[in-house]
């Protein structure tokens, strides 16, 4: 056997002996889940020719956004206020630094378990003054049985191809020498994916009546798990 060194850092993978014949093969598992959460992104603007009445309306909007979102509960697993910004705009024409007016902005994150909730309470965010609403993103939990599921059902398909093998040579498996985990992983959980996200709902005055909640379908979760796994086989008669 080859061992590491600095010229060869990977050193060769040994071969097998005819009293103990190797066979090495890949397994993997490909499911298909429904997810367990969804995030929206909610962001709240204001707009004033002074700062402190762009600041004054960025607060009570983003007070009222907060308190719609709470009033759902137990459906809301996570409430987060991430960037928060008051900026200047100045004037385009003119000398000196002339500020037109002020622009403040709120950004908030949103992860939902009860799906039935989610279209509602998106619709009503949505009807917010100067509100917009980014997502759903759907996904699993880092935790979700789902991972696991995937993981066992590779090291069984690496095992029954193992196995097939060695009966194509009319012997058995004997021992396995090596299972390596070379990785189980869902489809972009946070980060949006294409075909996940839903169109935004830009800046806008609320309605008057109050609009009818969104029928969002959940999207399903792609999760991938592999294996490398060796094998030891009776030594066949050829």
């Amino acid at each position: 056997m080859t061992t590491p060194s600095p010229d060869n850092p990977h050193p060769a993978v040994p071969y097998g002996t005819p009293d103990a014949p190797r066979i090495a093969v890949r397994g993997e598992a490909h499911l298909e889940v429904d997810p367990e959460i969804a995030r929206i992104g909610i962001t709240v603007a204001s707009r004033g020719k002074d700062r402190r009445t762009a600041l004054d309306d960025l607060t009570r909007r983003n007070t009222t956004a907060l308190d719609l979102i709470k009033t759902y509960g137990d459906a809301v697993e996570r409430l987060e206020t991430g960037s928060f910004s008051i900026t200047p705009e100045l004037k385009e024409h003119g000398r000196g630094e002339r500020i037109h007016a002020y622009h403040g902005r709120v950004h908030i994150t949103a992860e939902l378990t009860d799906f039935t909730a989610l279209g509602e309470l998106t619709t009503r965010l949505a009807d917010l003054e100067l509100a917009r609403v980014d997502g759903p993103w759907w996904a699993l939990r880092p935790d979700s049985p789902a991972h696991r599921q995937a993981r066992q059902q590779a090291v069984k398909e690496a095992v029954q191809r193992a196995r097939e093998y060695a009966e194509a040579l009319g012997t058995s498996l004997a021992a396995l020498v090596e299972l390596a985990d070379i990785g189980a992983e869902n489809a972009q959980p946070y980060p949006p994916a294409p075909g996940a996200r839903m169109r935004s709902m830009a800046y806008g005055a609320a309605a008057e009546d109050a609009a009818a909640p969104l029928d969002l379908e959940p999207q399903r979760q792609h999760i991938h798990a592999a294996v490398n796994a060796r094998f030891t086989m009776t030594p066949p008669q050829l």
